[in-house]
């Protein structure tokens, strides 16, 4: 199955990222690299389509903090389950959406008002590219996708948009799609989620009306802001994509050319 084949009503900016052109004009192969939001707000009937796709492996890049107040993700099968947190407790900013996703904490709304601004947003990207635990979760979700025995890969985060979406640049980049494309990709997210979003908001100002919504805003979306702050941190501190892969994550060219074998036609 293709992206273009199915949907999850549960996690509308689920999406198979085959088709993309990546390096010397293969393409990726369907069915194999599927990025999603936290599976745990699956509907039942959302498991017959996550039965077919068949994933070996599901990549889950949440904290426990976050695990620990959400809905354990519903599965199909016996996939491997991988824990890689990707999460610093001085950017709080994952816990509170996912709280607010799941509308049972009414005081991280404030807190994301304070928390999720552009600018802090821009931070936690920057974050992504010279964090310890980062850098060692997002190469470790790398290695796994040049093996075989963990295809089809699943892999998650909460929102699916900020941890999934840099590592779907991650593997993009490694499998030699070009930026353009993988930007096209990352924004896709709010088309995707548009009307999610906006009942998140609606259910924010009936709940507290004295919220500025529109502060919460920039952590429901995801904007060329962030993204362009975690290239620019890979210039500054690497110098070249490359360069960030091979030193920065441990993604040799032994594992590019595995991702490469594996996951394009």
């Amino acid at each position: 199955m293709s992206g273009r084949d199915w949907e999850l009503v549960g996690a509308p900016n689920a999406r198979d990222l085959g088709g993309l052109v990546g390096a010397d004009g293969r393409r990726v192969r369907p069915g194999v690299l599927i990025r999603t939001p936290a599976l745990g707000r699956l509907t039942d009937e959302d498991l017959p389509v996550l039965a077919k796709l068949g994933p070996s492996c599901v990549v889950d890049l949440r904290d426990h903090s976050e695990t620990a107040v959400a809905p354990p993700d519903r599965l199909t099968g016996q996939p491997r389950v991988v824990h890689l947190p990707v999460h610093d407790a001085e950017h709080p900013v994952f816990t509170y959406v996912s709280a607010v996703l799941l509308g049972h904490d009414l005081g991280a709304y404030e807190a994301l008002a304070e928390q999720g601004t552009p600018a802090a947003m821009a931070a936690i990207y920057r974050w992504f590219v010279s964090g310890e635990s980062a850098r060692a979760n997002f190469g470790a979700a790398v290695r796994l996708a040049a093996r075989a025995e963990n295809l089809p890969l699943v892999y998650h985060c909460s929102a699916g948009k900020d941890r999934t979406g840099w590592l779907t640049v991650l593997l993009l980049s490694a499998l030699g799609v070009d930026e353009a494309t993988i930007r096209a990709d990352y924004l896709a997210n709010n088309r995707l989620t548009e009307s999610l979003r906006e009942v998140l908001l609606e259910a924010m100002r009936r709940r507290m009306p004295g919220l500025d919504v529109e502060a919460v805003r920039p952590v429901l979306e995801v904007r060329e802001e962030y993204l362009d702050a975690a290239y620019a941190e890979v210039r500054r501190v690497h110098g070249s994509f490359g360069a960030y892969l091979r030193d920065g994550l441990g993604v040799t060219d032994d594992v590019v050319m595995g991702l490469r074998a594996q996951l394009l036609d």
